[in-house]
């Protein structure tokens, strides 16, 4: 808790903030409710047609690329493939993201067909990130239930082995995260996306994971049957250098959705969190041209807040919506057409970030001072 205007770290309220006088941990001035009514009611309704127009559109550039590719076969063109087809499975994914929270169409039935349809193809395991994803919406901010990046403790880290930090707290290893992820999880935590009997589920979900995962084995046995029928090192440059550019889109995004804003932001727990003080410690992220092509992702906040709003209403919801944010809402560096500025983000949150105090309802990242010494050290 905090005294004499310092949280649990020892920091000062509104820690590095611009704003002296703004406390970004304090509690909001305004009710989710009052949020919620300034968002047009056109941005809640979903519309399945022009959603699946959206999947007709991706698959079509997933299938021109792939062919071009096979039809030009130069290595001139294939590093541009790989970025772009890479870059597709990343929206893909966002559009299965979009099935899981049943923003892409009021059908449970069309949004769960879909949803096994865009990510199996792309190797995620529906049903399993959909619960464990639904888990992150609704602990957002929150040391000890969250699902997704979640701090360590100061007490956790230190019981990592330093091959374990190199790799969790050195760039660009966290960039390939995701595929472990999803087989057991991050430190500190058990389970898997794959197994029905995971602590991730309740056991009425139980069946839900197993059509995922039958789903996702059955893609990986058609990789498997194309790799003999065309050749690994084929199958190699049109599936799987693509699918790597996927799995760093994916852990890029969604760590910079929560970490590495300018100044430190506050997590909590106990009754300091709430759900709406959770979700406003998001943050929106501008991805220049790729805002449109990866379905609006970075505007985050308020999709955070408002998990059912679909993306392509995102971006009119939040602007109806920071009038009554306020200072709470964290307006996006304006990027350039490529999103280099998000690098240097990334890079010194990831240098930086390494853990939060054992105790405390609001604390912030601190830095061990020690570990990149010691890594150093040992190279010499």
């Amino acid at each position: 808790m905090e005294k004499g205007g310092e949280n649990a770290n020892g920091f000062g309220h509104g820690i590095g903030h611009k704003d002296d006088d703004f406390d970004p941990s304090a509690p909001p001035p305004f009710r989710i409710a009052e949020i919620r009514a300034a968002i047009p009611k056109h941005c809640w309704i979903k519309n399945p047609w022009r959603s699946l127009s959206y999947v007709l559109r991706d698959f079509f550039m997933v299938f021109a690329l792939a062919a071009a590719a096979i039809y030009l076969n130069t290595w001139i063109f294939w590093p541009l493939y790989w970025a772009a087809q890479g870059t597709m499975f990343w929206a893909i994914f966002v559009l299965g993201h979009d099935c899981g929270h049943g923003s892409f169409s009021n059908s449970t039935l069309l949004n769960s067909f879909m949803g096994h349809l865009l990510h199996s193809a792309i190797l995620v395991p529906y049903n399993g990130w959909r619960i464990s994803h639904r888990t992150h919406h609704q602990n957002h901010g929150n040391v000890e239930n969250d699902e997704s990046w979640v701090p360590l403790t100061e007490k956790l880290y230190k019981s990592l082995d330093q091959s374990t930090r190199k790799l969790r707290f050195t760039v660009p290893f966290p960039l390939f995260a995701y595929p472990f992820y999803l087989w057991s999880r991050s430190p500190g935590k058990e389970g898997s996306h794959f197994n029905p009997y995971s602590n991730l589920f309740a056991p009425n979900e139980r069946k839900d994971v197993i059509t995922s995962t039958l789903c996702w084995s059955l893609m990986a046995a058609l990789l498997i049957y194309l790799s003999f029928a065309v050749g690994p090192i084929q199958m190699l440059k049109l599936y799987g250098v693509p699918h790597l550019i996927f799995v760093m889109w994916l852990d890029f995004v969604t760590y910079l959705h929560h970490h590495g804003y300018e100044q430190k932001l506050p997590w909590y727990r106990g009754k300091e969190w709430s759900y709406l003080r959770g979700g406003l410690t998001t943050v929106d992220r501008d991805y220049g041209i790729f805002n449109n092509i990866h379905h609006d992702i970075g505007t985050h906040v308020i999709h955070h807040l408002f998990p059912q709003i679909p993306h392509y209403h995102l971006v009119e919801a939040t602007k109806a919506a920071k009038p009554v944010l306020g200072k709470y809402y964290r307006e996006p560096k304006k990027s350039g057409p490529i999103p280099l500025h998000l690098i240097e983000s990334l890079v010194r949150s990831i240098t930086e970030d390494h853990y939060v105090d054992d105790s405390g309802e609001i604390v912030y990242y601190q830095t061990d001072p020690e570990l990149f010494k010691s890594l150093k050290s040992k190279a010499i």
